[in-house]
């Protein structure tokens, strides 16, 4: 879907593609893949407020890599082709800098992609070894958390790390999503028939 998305957005233009990858890392390009890129003449700044995860060597001048906030991202209105954000709105904190950081997204290109996780598919997949986590009393999942290791770290003691980690993904609804992107075309991307997240997809007006 993203490569069809961003071949149509290149078609229309005269020029390099311009992307912002807003909460993105080097390696999710390496992925998709550098012949893809020369293909589509791209050029994407890669965003991220954590400078390690810029690290690493896509094997191409076509990614540079920023460390910046995506709420409030230094730029001038549409000063890119297509603005993409790949399972990072639900980290950004309270539901207000949710509403900046869409609103920085939609300013910042005329076309973009945003994907995140929903919130009623029975897994969040930062927690994956406990179905319906996310739903649990914040209370107990803090306590699951500094006891078992439910996703990628291990458990860690520590509250006030245990509480940051809980507070630092928060999963949208699919009414909350679309209020966040009204301009957008919405769609789900689905595992055994169940919607597994959420896609916002914005193509440049005729």
């Amino acid at each position: 879907m993203l490569k069809d998305l961003l071949r149509r957005v290149s078609a229309r233009r005269q020029g390099p593609l311009k992307i912002l990858d807003v909460g993105g890392t080097p390696a999710y390009w390496t992925a998709i893949g550098v012949p893809f890129l020369d293909e589509i003449d791209a050029r994407i700044d890669c965003t991220n407020l954590i400078a390690t995860e810029l690290d690493g060597d896509t094997g191409t001048d076509r990614v540079r890599t920023i460390v910046a906030n995506g709420c409030a991202v230094d730029a001038a209105d549409n000063s890119y082709d297509f603005v993409h954000s790949n399972s990072v709105i639900e980290h950004v904190g309270s539901f207000a800098n949710m509403k900046a950081f869409a609103g920085e997204v939609r300013r910042l290109a005329p076309a973009y992609y945003v994907q995140t996780p929903y919130y009623w598919f029975p897994v969040d997949p930062h927690f994956y070894r406990v179905p319906a986590f996310h739903w649990m009393p914040v209370p107990m999942q803090i306590a699951l958390l500094r006891r078992f290791r439910l996703g990628y770290s291990a458990p860690v003691r520590d509250i006030g790390v245990t509480t940051e980690r809980v507070e630092s993904r928060s999963i949208l609804t699919g009414k909350q999503f679309r209020y966040l992107f009204p301009d957008a075309d919405h769609s789900f991307e689905r595992l055994l028939g169940l919607p597994k997240s959420m896609i916002a997809v914005r193509e440049p007006r005729s």
